[in-house]
């Protein structure tokens, strides 16, 4: 139960006691600081409904348009008989898509073409590598996808062989780039740093041309060229052989860029 507040008499004379005159303004003050921080508290509430109030009212703000439209893509067409996967994702279809073989470059007038067209994965691996099984396991796990060669003779004297390797996504090419160029400076190899191909930034592709000729008694001295560069997912690699023992880099250099063009 609250106890009843008592509020002392007045003394005779109109006065009060003097402890109790001193509590009664106390009392009044720490009343009439509660009466102005409630009289706040309800302003701040009735000024936060009154705006919610105002915004409920008010219509939506629309959001401002988009800075293009969409664009109006083609409209689906029922399949019939001239449908294909070309077709289907023409939006996406790329060359390399094609037949990878019409992308190889056309043998200069008068070379005799030995043979165009795809390698089986296998007898590309076996011919190319000196450990065939394990070079085949690593390009099954970098995505390889397919090559397609050519190769010709000029005069009896000049042997080419290009290779164009395409690989299921980018980073396949570029593994099989960075790792077929990283030994080409041993001495065994080129035995040189090789040039960059123009037009191709940073390593994407280099030509190297053998440092010396190998030579052997009974035969004719033989220098290598080699040219290897990427673009997209697919890497070209081209083998340049002379068997009077003079190359001149600026023929392989011609026909990779030639190579290139095509891709």
């Amino acid at each position: 139960m609250e106890h009843a507040q008592i509020i002392p008499e007045a003394r005779e004379g109109g006065g009060t006691d003097p402890e109790t005159a001193s509590a009664l303004p106390r009392r009044r003050r720490g009343r009439t600081t509660l009466l102005i921080a409630g009289a706040a508290v309800l302003g701040v509430l009735a000024g936060t409904v009154a705006g919610y109030a105002v915004q409920y009212d008010r219509e939506p703000t629309p959001l401002p348009p988009l800075a293009q439209p969409l664009p109006a893509g083609p409209k689906a067409l029922a399949p019939d008989d001239t449908t294909t996967s070309k077709t289907i994702n023409a939006n996406r279809w790329h060359k390399t898509d094609d037949d990878l073989a019409k992308l190889l470059v056309e043998a200069p007038g008068g070379a005799k073409v030995a043979g165009t067209g795809y390698e089986p994965a296998d007898a590309f691996a076996a011919e190319f590598f000196t450990a065939p099984d394990r070079a085949l396991t690593n390009l099954v796990q970098t995505g390889f996808r397919r090559v397609a060669s050519t190769v010709w003779a000029q005069d009896d004297k000049v042997f080419v062989k290009i290779r164009l390797l395409q690989f299921q996504n980018r980073s396949g090419a570029d593994d099989y780039q960075v790792q077929q160029s990283a030994y080409m400076s041993d001495k065994d190899r080129a035995g040189n740093d090789g040039v960059a191909v123009p037009g191709l930034s940073g390593d994407l592709g280099r030509v190297w041309v053998d440092s010396k000729a190998e030579e052997t008694p009974g035969y004719l001295p033989v220098r290598g060229a080699r040219a290897i560069a990427r673009r997209g997912d697919v890497v070209m690699d081209i083998d340049y052989y002379d068997n009077r023992g003079k190359i001149a880099e600026r023929d392989v250099i011609d026909l990779a860029k030639r190579q290139l063009e095509r891709l």
